[in-house]
Formats: C-alpha cells, structure tokens, sequence
C-alpha cells in the first residue's frame, strides 16, 4: 500500500531532453529538493514526440542520465482532437496539474518559463479552486530570460498589449516571482514600463517591489575532482588531446556568436597546433558545417552533436580556452550563461566571452572579455589565453572555480526555498 507524501515538489518546465541550460537546472532543482526534505518531486512537461516536432534541440535518448528515486518525470497527453494542435498538448499539461494540486498534499508548484508554463500554473490553480476540493499550493514563477526576450519582448515591440499583460499578469499572480539574473529582472521591468507608458497600465511598480534574484542551480558535483586519467581517456575516445583545443559548447544559434568564433579561430596565432570543437545542436548547425567546410582550416575544425551531461565536463576540463562570443539578436540575449559557469567548475583554459546580456554575473572577474561581432579580437583572447603562465593559469582556474560554486543546485535551493519560507520541516526519523 502506498504511502501519501507529505509535501511535494512539482516543476513545469521542457526538461531533458531539452538541451538548453534552464531545461537541465529543472533537474538540478529536482534533485535538491529530495536532498533537502521533499518527499516526492514531480516534473510535469512535454512529451518527447513534441520536443521533436518543435526543432529543438534535444540531447541523445539513449544517454540520458537518469533521475534519483523519488522524481517523478510526467509527460502528459494531449487532450482533445487534432484540429487545436498545441493547445491540445497544454492542455493536457494543465489538467494534471489541477490533479496534483487537489489531491490532498501541501505541493509547491515552480514553473520555468513564463508561456506557457506559468500562464498553465494560473490556470490550474484557479480551476482548483473552483472546484470546491482542499488545495494547499504554493507557487513560484522563474523567468529564465528567453522567456522574456522571445516572447514579453516580442509582444512589446510587435504591439500585442494583451499577450504581454496575459503573461505578466500571470506572472505576478504566483505567490513568489523570481528571474534568473539581474539583467532579466531589469529587462522585464523595463519591458513592464513600456506596457505601462503606452496603456496606463502598474505592472513594472509591481515587478520592481516583487521579483528577487535566483540564479539558475547547477549540479557542481558533476565538473569538480575530475580525474586526470578520466579526462584523458575522454578526449581520447574523440581523438583529442588536453590542452590541444578551443573549445565552443552550447546550442548553435545565430545568438551564440560561433560564426565570429570561426573566423577568430583562423586568425589565432595557435592554429597550426589547435583544433577547434564545435559542440552542441542547433537551428544553425547545418549553415555553420557549411562555413566550416569552406574555411581553409576545415580540416582543424570538429563537430560533435552527440555530447551528453556525462562527458560535457571533461571536454571543458581538457580544453585549451572555452570560447562562447554570445552576441544580442532580436530573438535572443544571453541572459545568464550557464556553460560559462559549469566551464569555470571544470577548470582547465579560460573563458572567453563578451558582456552580452547577463553574462558578466556569471562570470565575474574570470573571464577574458571581447566585444561582440569581432573576430580579431577572439583571435587576440585565444593567444593571450594560451601564452599564460602554467601557475597564473592554474591560480585563475581556481579564483573562477571558488566563484561559480555560488551557482551549487543545494545553495541556489536553499536560498529560493528558504527566502520563501518553503524548506520542509526537518524531522528525525
């Protein structure tokens, strides 16, 4: 006979096998919360066959590593016929969640992304009220950035006044409102204040006086003591060598900057002995292959499309200087840079990047800054990173790494929860 929980963990979000970094911190967040006194946590999103119609990039399914006992990963169906084709898929979403939060157990809901997830909290939860049943839930909306450059933007620029107030009306009706950086909570009240000046209308007071800080939770365990040997046998599993590559990890995008990254690579001093690794999955991975090709270093530049959350940290520990030159577009800002983080976890070479959206607050003081858009200037980084000195280099890999533990999935858990009054009672067994 089973037992009911005492208290529940329910995240909404795209989760794996979304390769995007805030699709992983759900994850990380999941495996918090059971270190931290949840009885049972519960990931509700979208089935894989969805994720692949949609172009997203996804990881392997054959690798993905899986949860810890106690995560409950739900992938509902689609309510209804075809003829609404996403709304059948939301919907499908939103009724289990009213499931879940009139079931009798005290649940903490968190979305992560604001459309639709947390427009799809709203409204489960007023349709569990309605309902007339016992609801004790408690919700917290994050904004991970692109929510807000994809879309809250979108509908400012574009004139959709009543997309925009859709969203963050519905954002501001969770009992705790959280973005993912500082420059996110800056940009969704100044996209707020636009609403506001154009339909007199109050939502960027409200967003000021309620959204606070969390930065996006890592799982450091994965990136820290990596084994010499280990990290070897990696790379040589890919016929690389340490400290004999550039490295560029993350989802190809026209955002992302590789594109410069390629040109810089064929102006770098060091390219007759580097190679360069271009890894990840993308809506550009096809017209970068082709940019490559025709680069008369082609034969020095690899792509890799099937790198997993397991090998990710050796790859970044056994690369020469970890490149992402993010630059802003109308269809995305970094707005936090999660790989930036895990790379200073892994150690080895340095970061290169640029000042683009939220990136300085992930990287601090440890990282070599570019200008956006500027090859010779990723070609000057790279040979300014490599001719470091062995001990000044492993002296700044240490400064980055003590500064990205910050990003710990336990501290950024016990910092949401406890800020929020949400950390289960602990009781002795």
């Amino acid at each position: 006979m089973s037992t009911k929980p005492r208290n529940r963990l329910v995240i909404v979000n795209r989760a794996d096998p979304v390769i995007c970094g805030h699709s992983v911190e759900g994850r990380n967040l999941a495996e918090a919360a059971l270190e931290r006194g949840f009885d049972e946590v519960r990931i509700v999103t979208w089935p894989i066959e969805r994720l692949e119609a949609t172009g997203l990039p996804l990881k392997p399914l054959d690798r993905m590593l899986p949860y810890s006992e106690g995560i409950i990963v739900e992938r509902p169906e689609p309510v209804g016929d075809y003829k609404v084709p996403d709304g059948r898929y939301l919907a499908g979403i939103t009724g289990r969640l009213v499931e879940l939060f009139t079931d009798g157990v005290p649940t903490v809901c968190l979305s992560l992304y604001l459309s639709p997830h947390t427009v799809a909290v709203t409204d489960a939860v007023r349709a569990a009220w309605s309902t007339g049943l016992p609801v004790n839930v408690t919700t917290i909306a994050e904004a991970v950035g692109s929510d807000v450059t994809n879309v809250v933007r979108s509908c400012v620029d574009e004139g959709h006044f009543g997309a925009a107030a859709h969203i963050l009306s519905s954002y501001l009706a969770q009992d705790h409102c959280v973005a993912v950086s500082e420059y996110t909570r800056e940009l969704i009240i100044a996209s707020a204040a636009e609403i506001d000046a154009f339909h007199g209308t109050r939502f960027a007071d409200q967003c000021r006086e309620r959204i606070r800080i969390s930065y996006p939770a890592i799982d450091t365990s994965q990136y820290l003591d990596l084994d010499p040997d280990l990290i070897d046998g990696v790379l040589a599993a890919r016929g690389l060598e340490r400290d004999g590559y550039v490295l560029f990890l993350s989802r190809l995008t026209k955002a992302k900057g590789v594109d410069d990254l390629i040109a810089g690579f064929e102006r770098t001093q060091a390219n007759e002995r580097l190679q360069l690794v271009i890894a990840g999955r993308g809506p550009e991975a096809e017209a970068l292959r082709e940019l490559a090709a025709a680069s008369p270093l082609a034969d020095r530049i690899v792509f890799l499309d099937d790198v997993d959350d397991a090998e990710k940290p050796y790859l970044m520990a056994g690369c020469a200087t970890y490149v992402l030159p993010s630059k802003p577009r109308p269809e995305f800002v970094e707005t936090f840079g999660i790989a930036l983080a895990e790379k200073m976890l892994a150690g080895g070479g340095a970061v290169i990047t640029t000042e683009t959206g939220g990136i300085l607050e992930a990287v601090g003081e440890h990282a070599i800054i570019v200008p956006v858009d500027d090859p010779n200037a990723i070609a000057a980084a790279i040979d300014e990173s490599l001719a470091l000195d062995p001990d000044e280099r492993l002296a700044r890999a240490a400064r980055a790494r003590a500064f990205a533990l910050q990003f710990d999935r336990g501290a950024v858990f016990e910092r949401l929860f406890d800020e929020a009054g949400l950390l289960p009672v602990r009781t002795l067994a």
